[in-house]
């Protein structure tokens, strides 16, 4: 396995929409392995290909508050239906604040359904179909975004997209070639320093 860099925004692959798998074969199953290890090294909950640089419809998470789903899984062309509306309120700027590995350093709050369903593949081409909830269902709609070119940036609201841009003209990541490599370079979470895993997808995408 391998610890793959994480592109960052700006890079075309994370803007554009994931193609389907089309044949579930060795190589499909060394890059979900190589994710896993690439999110687990970042701390991350949750991580999709686009996010290393390879633009198919796939997703892993690691989240021990699950529910009937799988606390550690990945899928393969997944299908993800909201079951539950999203609040058209203000986000709760410290309940409700995601990250993104793919916007290092960085935390926003934003509303998301509470309550969706994901069916899709694993990699042994058995059916997945579930249920999640709270902030799982979070980390399901952000990793899935990812794979329809949306970071969880473009679904923020006026004032949470004013600061977004601010912050996107002082890093520059307005162009490709920005990529962080976990375990490697400093963690953008802080984690280094605490060496704990936060729920904040992102902190952590993938969230």
């Amino acid at each position: 396995m391998t610890i793959r860099p994480i592109t960052i925004h700006g890079e075309p692959v994370l803007h554009r929409r994931a193609a389907e798998v089309t044949q579930i074969d060795d190589e499909i199953r060394a890059l979900v392995a190589d994710m896993f290890e690439t999110q687990d090294a970042a701390h991350g909950v949750g991580l999709a290909a686009p996010q290393v640089g390879v633009g198919l419809r796939i997703f892993t998470w690691t989240f021990e508050d699950s529910g009937d789903a799988p606390a550690r899984g990945h899928v393969i062309n997944p299908v993800l239906t909201r079951i539950g509306k999203t609040s058209q309120e203000d986000p709760h700027p410290d309940e409700e604040s995601e990250g993104c590995l793919s916007v290092p350093g960085y935390s926003f709050p934003l509303k998301r359904s509470d309550h969706v369903r994901l069916t899709g593949l694993d990699v042994d081409g058995n059916d997945i179909d579930f249920e999640g909830t709270g902030w799982f269902a979070r980390v399901l709609q952000h990793e899935y975004d990812h794979l329809d070119g949306y970071l969880y940036i473009n679904r923020l609201n006026g004032k949470w997209t004013r600061r977004w841009k601010k912050s996107l003209r002082r890093e520059g990541w307005t162009v490709p070639g920005h990529t962080w490599l976990p375990g490697v370079d400093p963690d953008p979470f802080g984690h280094d320093e605490t060496d704990e895993h936060h729920h904040d997808h992102h902190e952590h995408e993938s969230h």
